[in-house]
C-alpha cells in the first residue's frame, strides 16, 4: 500500500474519537443494525444487489458486505464517505448518484456502524477504471495523535465495467457463532425496500444463500386477520390519503412473542420507528395479537431531520408527528374494533363446527332470563376468554348440554311418548295442540292395554280407580322389605290415576274451536307453562301406564 505520507494524495478523516466511540461503537453494537447501515449505503450507491458474506472458522472470522453500486473515486473516498456527519440531501436533493432512487442516508454516520462490530475495516471500491483499498484500524483511530487520522491506501486500474463497493471487517468484538438464518430474520424488520430491483442475501461459511426480503419478516406467524391501509379505511379519514399512508396489519389467533408485537413505521423503505402502538393504552389482551407495518414517507421528506440517529424512534414531540401519532392511535383503536367482531364471528363459526351448535338458532329457543345468562357465558368465553379453541368448543358444547334449544321443554324430562308427540307442535308455540297429541297417545295406549273401545273421561273412569277397574298401576310395587303398601295408600293412587286422567280428558281432549284455542293463549289461559305442566302430568300417567296390569288378565 502507497503509504499515507504522500504529499500529492492522502485519504483523510477528521475526527474527534470520543464522537465515533458513542456514535460508532455504541450506538451500532447490535449486529444486525450495524449491518443494515451498510445494507443502506448499498441501496444509495444504485446497486442492483448486496450479499453478506459470514465466515465463522478456526482460521478466520469476518463479515464482508458486497455490492454493484456505482462504487467511489478517491475523492468521493474523502469527501464523503470519510467526512463525518455530511448532510448528503444539502447537496444532491435526496436523490441517489444517478436520480434512480431516493437515499435513505441522512445524517452522514452511518459509515460508523462497522466500527460497533469490528475493529479492522478493510474497503475495496471500483469506479471509473480505477479501484480503491484501505484499510482503518480502531485501535490506530483512537490513539491517534493528530486531528486527522490518515489510512493506508493503494490504487490500481480496473476494468471499466467493475463497480462497487466491498467492506470486510474483521477484529471482531463478537465472540459467539453467527446465526444467519435470525440475522437475515432481523435485517428483514429492519427495511422494506428488498424486491427483485435490490436482493440481498446471505451466506455462512460458503453455505447456500439465505434471501432477505419481507417473507422474512412476518415467518412462522400464523395470520388470523389482516387490514390493508388504506383500504379499510373509511374515505372520510382524509389524513391517511393525504399523506399517502400504507401498509398492513396482521392479526394472529395465538398471542405473539413479544418482540413481534406493535406496528413498525417505515420512509423510503428503512425503518424509522420500531414496533409500538403509540401510547394507545395496551391493556387490552388485542395488542398481544397485534403486529405490521405502515410507510410514512412523508416524515423523511421534511426539511428538519425528525428521525433518530439510530432509526428507533421519531421525534414524537413536534407538531407533525403528535398529529401522526393520534390518527395511528384512531386507526388502532378501528382495528381492535373490528378484530374484536371478525373474532366473535370466527369463533363462533369454529364452535359450530366443532360442536355442531349454532349459538344463532340457540338463543332464540331460550326464555330471555335463561338467555341472558348464557349470552353473558357464550361472549365472556368467546370474546374475553385466552383458552384454546378446543378448550372454547368444549366449555360451549358443556352448557349446551345444560341448557339445550328449548331448555325448559327438555328440563321437565318429559316421557319419551310426549316428547315425540308434542315437541313439534311445542316449538312452533301450539302448546294446546302439543298437550292435545299427546293425550290422544295415552288414549291409544290406555285403550290398547285395558282392551277397551271407550274414549274420553267414561275410559278413564272405567279402566282406572279402586274399584272394578281393568288395570292397576300399583299391585306390583312393594316396600324395600318386600312387604305390602296399605290398601289405603294402593287405593288412593289408583283413584289418583283414575280422576287425574278423567281430568286430563276433560280439560283437553274434549273438541275445543280453533278460535277458541288461539284465545286461550292469547288470554294467557293456557300458556306455555300450562303446556309444559299438563305434559310433565302426563308423562307422570304413562309411566304408572307402563307398569299397569290388566288384571282381567
Amino acid at each position: 500500500m502507497e503509504e499515507s505520507t504522500n504529499q500529492k494524495k492522502r485519504l483523510s478523516m477528521s475526527f474527534d474519537p470520543q464522537t465515533i466511540e458513542h456514535l460508532g461503537v455504541k450506538m451500532y453494537s447490535q449486529l444486525p443494525n450495524a449491518i443494515a447501515e451498510l445494507i443502506a449505503n448499498s441501496y444509495d450507491a444504485e446497486s442492483p444487489e448486496v450479499h453478506i458474506i459470514l465466515t465463522d472458522n478456526e482460521k478466520e472470522k469476518s463479515i464482508a458486505v458486497v455490492d454493484k453500486g456505482v462504487g467511489m473515486t478517491f475523492d468521493e473516498i474523502n469527501d464523503n464517505f470519510l467526512r463525518i456527519g455530511r448532510k448528503r440531501r444539502d447537496s444532491d436533493n435526496g436523490l441517489s448518484q444517478n436520480g434512480l432512487r431516493k437515499v435513505t442516508g441522512r445524517k452522514g454516520l452511518g459509515k460508523l456502524a462497522f466500527f460497533g462490530i469490528g475493529d479492522t475495516i478493510h474497503i475495496i471500491t471500483k469506479k471509473n477504471s480505477n479501484c480503491v483499498e484501505f484499510t482503518m484500524n480502531w485501535d490506530k483511530i483512537i490513539h491517534s495523535e493528530r486531528p486527522n487520522y490518515e489510512p493506508l491506501y493503494s490504487k490500481k486500474t480496473c476494468d471499466p465495467q467493475e463497480h462497487g463497493t466491498t467492506i470486510i471487517l474483521t477484529d471482531l468484538k463478537r465472540k459467539t457463532s453467527f446465526d444467519a438464518e435470525a440475522l437475515a430474520n432481523s435485517l428483514a424488520r429492519l427495511f422494506d425496500f428488498f424486491d427483485d430491483s435490490f436482493v440481498a442475501d446471505i451466506t455462512l461459511n460458503g453455505g447456500v444463500p439465505i434471501r432477505i426480503d419481507k417473507s422474512l419478516r412476518y415467518k412462522n406467524i400464523e395470520t388470523q386477520f389482516m387490514w390493508k391501509i388504506p383500504t379499510v379505511i373509511d374515505d372520510s379519514n382524509h389524513y391517511m390519503h393525504e399523506k399517502q399512508i400504507f401498509g398492513e396489519f396482521l392479526a394472529t389467533e395465538k398471542p405473539l412473542k413479544p418482540g413481534l408485537r406493535g406496528i413498525t413505521l417505515y420512509a423510503h423503505g428503512r425503518m424509522v420507528n420500531a414496533s409500538e402502538f403509540f401510547g394507545v393504552g395496551e391493556s387490552s389482551h388485542f395488542y398481544s395479537y397485534l403486529t405490521g407495518w405502515l410507510n410514512v414517507d412523508f416524515v423523511d421528506e421534511q426539511e428538519e431531520d425528525i428521525i433518530s440517529t439510530d432509526r428507533q424512534s421519531l421525534s414524537w414531540d413536534l407538531p407533525i408527528t403528535s398529529e401522526l401519532r393520534d390518527n395511528l392511535k384512531q386507526l388502532l383503536s378501528f382495528i381492535e374494533r373490528d378484530w374484536r367482531d371478525k373474532r366473535k364471528t370466527d369463533r363462533k363459526r369454529k364452535i359450530t363446527e366443532k360442536t355442531k351448535v349454532d349459538v344463532g338458532e340457540w338463543y332464540p329457543t331460550l326464555t330471555p332470563d335463561i338467555k341472558k345468562g348464557v349470552e353473558k357465558i357464550v361472549n365472556s368465553v368467546v370474546e374475553n376468554s385466552e383458552l384454546e379453541s378446543e378448550k372454547q368448543s368444549e366449555v360451549i358444547c358443556a352448557l349446551h348440554t345444560l341448557i339445550p334449544e328449548y331448555a325448559q321443554y327438555h328440563w321437565r324430562r318429559l316421557h319419551q311418548t310426549v316428547k315425540e308427540s308434542s315437541y313439534e307442535d311445542y316449538k312452533k308455540e301450539d302448546f294446546y295442540r302439543a298437550v292435545e297429541e299427546s293425550l290422544k297417545r295415552y288414549q291409544t295406549k290406555v285403550q290398547t292395554k285395558a282392551g277397551v273401545d271407550e274414549d274420553g273421561q267414561k275410559l278413564m273412569l272405567s279402566v282406572f280407580g279402586k274399584d272394578k277397574a281393568i288395570l292397576s298401576v300399583s299391585s306390583q310395587y312393594k316396600k324395600s322389605d318386600g312387604s305390602e303398601f296399605s290398601q289405603s295408600t294402593k287405593e288412593n293412587i289408583e283413584e289418583g290415576q283414575k280422576f287425574m286422567s278423567a281430568g286430563m280428558m276433560s280439560g283437553v281432549r274434549n273438541p275445543i274451536a280453533h278460535e277458541e284455542i288461539r284465545e286461550l293463549k292469547r288470554s294467557g289461559l293456557f300458556t306455555e307453562n300450562d303446556c309444559l305442566d299438563m305434559l310433565s302430568l302426563l308423562s307422570h300417567l304413562f309411566r304408572r301406564l307402563d307398569d299397569a296390569v290388566n288384571k282381567k288378565i
